[in-house]
Parts: structure tokens; sequence; C-alpha cells
């Protein structure tokens, strides 16, 4: 399966032409099943944060927060919950347009909730500084519409929306302390028939001050006579999964923690999506966990229901409270499929960007595209402003999320500069970066490895290797080990590959894990711009 992306390099000068390359040898760096009718967690061992799933039929969808990355919500498919296909996303551009037109770090798209009414597909999704918004769609590949919002307000997060019997429409939320001043405690309220709008009261229905702190990202259920609120709590790294129940919805909501890290080694399991099989006999619950670089990766649960609660992992003391299982025997699905996994490797030959590539903002036209059957991706050097330094703040910065936890990249460019001093690299982004890269002044062309340190608090680009180089075209590889230790090299023939540079130890983004991509600046202002062309990127 071919996965297209964006950056690029002519075909003219393509040191192995693209049918050189099999489908096979562009085969995934990670898979959870392990062919013998189990799986180990995590199920995606990348950034696919606060997951929520909803069955319809056969088939199951996935969305996840995506903050300032675009474009954003993405959609996944899986038809037995162990394998998921990237197949969308839900949202092009970000709202207000103008305000994401720069990077927006930690901002945006905050936790979401999919769900399926009258044959419609429904995400709703929380700005914190915005209010609560909803998109749907016919077909989970989309159209989306756009973006409606259902309940403005400052620190609104974390929606989830509940059709009840009598087809009225409730929202459970939660609020952000650093925008409301006000955290941990979950609300409900009602909305219009068609889920567009509020009508109803804003009710506090749990108060987790003190024993569930920072209670939030509530999920709404229904399920024989009582209403449920899945919740986390306990923050990002150390939480634990706590359910609610009640037989009104507005409470009072009786409590109890379904799923901790106990003695497991898996930290903070939490936050995510209950859902059955089409079978109604087995039951699941996907969540994630928070590992650092790597962002906040996605695990699968066994669940089952004992006297009117859910128990969710391993209970071998039987008291109701899970641990989180390493490895289980897969869901009892019958479906004749060909596994899947979100794309990786890009030979950059189609005429739309790989659905793995986000930009760090809302892009405009010109900071690049496919080139359709000419077999690459263009970046163009984009200028920065004067007072600007580094790439914290550039949103035209193409990247995609780190695919395991040990992988190799290795990419194939062309560099044609324009003029003055240009810059085009393959970057681990997050807030320490670093990337490998040529710059170009006045027609002469160095290779460089570049960190900066603290890139969130103002942290200042330092050069850790330069040498000048007598060609424009260069294969770089990035290698990341366990504990998201990086190496950079690069060669001027694809054979032999020259580490340089220092060991980089990455680090997250702003709520994100790190990235893995391109960029493409210049200095000053012109009436043309010096291009990357990206032939392809092939991760092992």
């Amino acid at each position: 399966m071919k996965y297209f992306c964006q950056t690029c390099l002519l075909l003219l000068v393509l040191f192995i032409p693209l049918n050189a390359l099999s489908q096979s040898s562009l085969a995934k760096v990670r898979t959870a099943d392990n062919g013998d009718g189990t799986y180990n967690n995590p199920i995606l061992h990348a950034d696919y944060s606060d997951p929520d799933v909803v069955r319809v039929g056969g088939d199951y969808y996935m969305t996840a927060s995506s903050f300032n990355c675009v474009p954003g919500l993405p959609v996944l498919h899986s038809e037995d919950l162990v394998h998921w296909e990237l197949i969308g996303h839900a949202l092009d551009r970000l709202i207000p347009e103008d305000v994401f037109s720069v990077p927006q770090h930690g901002n945006g798209v905050w936790a979401p909730c999919i769900r399926y009414h009258n044959k419609e597909f429904y995400i709703y999704y929380p700005d914190p500084d915005f209010g609560i918004y909803m998109v749907k769609a016919t077909d989970p590949h989309g159209p989306w519409s756009d973006p409606v919002l259902v309940k403005g307000g400052k620190g609104l997060i974390d929606p989830s929306p509940l059709w009840d019997g009598d087809d009225r429409v409730y929202l459970t939320y939660a609020f952000a302390g650093s925008r409301a001043g006000i955290k941990s405690v979950i609300m409900v309220t009602e909305l219009s028939p068609d889920g567009t709008r509020q009508t109803g009261e804003d009710v506090m229905v749990f108060d987790g001050h003190g024993e569930h702190p920072t209670v939030e990202g509530p999920k709404f259920y229904k399920r024989d006579g009582y209403y449920y609120i899945f919740a986390p709590a306990g923050g990002v790294s150390r939480g634990w999964q706590l359910v609610l129940r009640a037989t009104d919805i507005y409470g009072p909501y009786e409590e109890k923690v379904v799923l901790a890290q106990g003695a497991s080694g898996i930290n903070g399991p939490h936050q995510g999506a209950w859902i059955d099989t089409p079978s109604g006999e087995e039951h699941w619950f996907i969540h994630f966990q928070d590992k650092e670089a790597y962002g906040r990766i996605v695990h699968l649960q066994p669940m089952k229901w004992v006297n009117g609660w859910p128990v969710i992992g391993s209970d071998a003391d039987g008291d109701g409270t899970g641990e989180p299982v390493l490895s289980f025997r897969k869901p009892d699905i019958a479906a004749d499929f060909a596994p899947v996994s979100p794309p990786e490797s890009d030979e950059f030959d189609g005429d739309a960007l790989g659905l793995q590539w986000q930009w760090h903002a809302n892009p405009d036209l010109y900071y690049g595209f496919p080139s359709g059957n000419l077999g690459f991706l263009r970046l163009n050097c984009i200028p920065r402003p004067e007072n600007e330094k580094g790439l914290w703040n550039r949103p035209n910065l193409l990247l995609q999320k780190f695919p395991a936890e040990k992988f190799t990249a290795t990419t194939s460019l062309t560099f044609n500069s324009y003029k003055a001093t240009e810059e085009a690299g393959f970057v681990i982004m997050g807030e320490d970066y670093q990337y490998i890269s040529l710059q170009c002044i006045d027609g002469s062309y160095s290779l460089r490895v570049v960190r900066c340190k603290d890139a969130r608090t103002g942290g200042s680009e330092n050069v850790l290797f330069s040498e000048p180089i007598d060609q424009n075209r260069v294969f770089f590889r990035i290698r990341v080990g366990e504990g998201a230790i990086c190496s950079f090299s690069y060669s001027l023939d694809g054979k032999r590959f020259t580490e340089v540079g220092d060991s980089f130890h990455a680090r997250p983004g702003r709520w994100i894990g790190a990235k893995i991509g391109y960029f493409a600046v210049r200095e000053g202002i012109t009436n043309d711009s010096g291009t990357v062309d990206i032939d392809w990127i092939r991760f092992e």
C-alpha cells in the first residue's frame, strides 16, 4: 500500500527509481498483532491523544485531540479494534482562521467525542478559548460540515453528547482551570433536538475536589436504566479511570474507580471509550498512556460488567478496580480484512498530501504542494519576521507523529536555493528540537546540525555541526532509539551515511508528542523563493 506525503525532490534526480521498491519494502515499523490470536499494548504507539471510539455495525471509528495541528480531528477506522487505518480528518482548518494562522501551541482541538445518530456521524470537540463545537458527516471519510458553535465560553472542555430514548439530547462537559479558573467538576446540560445549541440549564452533577482532583474528559452512556459517565481523574501522567452512575440524568451519581496503574508499568491509564462487539457479548475500553516524547499512546483493555459496574483490565484481587494488561486475546470479531495501520513512509507521488502529514498552523497554499505525476513534494522557503529566530513559531512546519518506540526515517531531497539566505531541513520537533539541514548563503551550500533547547520559553538555536558541501541533493537519516534518543546522519550517494552532531533526547511539544518532518525558511523578503523537492521518506 502506498502512502502519500509532501516535501520534495525531482524524479529526474531520484537515486532509486520509485518502481524499484516493492510494496513490502515499505513495511510498517510496528504492529500490535502477535499473529497468534493475541495482541500487545499499545495498539497504537503514536500520539492519538484522548481517543474516543464509536461502533457502527461491524466498523469502529476513532477520533482524537489534535490541538494546533492542521488538518485536525483525525478519523481512524478498524474492524477488529487492534488494526487501525487513518482515513481522514474532520477539520480542514481551525477556526477562527486568523487566530490559527500562526502556531497556537497547546490550543485548538482538545478532547473530542464521536457519536452516530440517525445515520449521521457527529464529533463534538472543545476549543478551550472559544467553546464547544460540533461537526457532522454522513460518511466518516468526509466531507464533514463546517464547525457549529454549540456552546460558547472560555474554559469549556471535553464535551460528550447523549441521545436519550425520548429523543432528548444532553451534553456533559468539564472545565479547564487554566481558562475558566475552576476545574474538577462535571456538568450536564440539555441541547436542542438537532444537537446544535444549548436549551437547558448548566447543572453540576459531580464534584471531584478531594478524592478525584482534575476530573475531566467525561463520556456519556446509558445502559440497563442507568446513566453512566466515564471520567478520568488525577492528571494526565498519573491518573485513573472513574465511572459515575445514576438513574436520573442529573444525579445523584455514585462513583467507582474502575482502572488504575496499580502494580503495572502503565502510568495514568485513563480517558477513552467504552465499546462493545457486534454480538454484544464482549466489552472493551480504549484509553491513552502518556509517554513523554511519544505522546499519548493508545491501549485496548478487556472490560466486563459486574453488578452494574464496569471492570477494566485485569482484576486479580477482585476489588472491582482493574489494572492494565500488556497482552491479551484479540476481540472475538468475525472479520475478513487485510491488516492496516496509519501511514508512515511516503513516496510523494500522488496528487494530495498524505494523511499522516500536518502543518503546525492553518497553511497558506504557497507553503508547499504535491507535484502529481512529477513525483515529489515541493516546499517553498517561507520568510520569517526579522525579529523571529528558530522554528517554534513557524507555521510552515510539515510534520507527522512518531510511529513507534524505535524507528529509522530516511529521506531524499533536493534543495534549489533562489537567493540570499535560505535553509531547508529534516527535524525532530518539540519543546527541544534538533535538525539536519542544507543552508545556502549567496549560492554556497553548507550542511548543518542545529539544536534548540527550551524553545517554548525563548531558547536559542546552537550549531552542533557545519561543513561546506558542493551539491544540493542529499539523503538525511534520523534514528530514534529507546527512550526517544535520536541520532542524525547524511549521505551524498544514498549508500554511505555519516553520523553528525550529538545525539538528541526528544521532548514533547505543548500537549503533543515530538514529531518528525520538514521545514523550509529564508531570511528577508524577495519576489520568489527557493524550494526543497522531497522525493521520498521511508521508515523502518
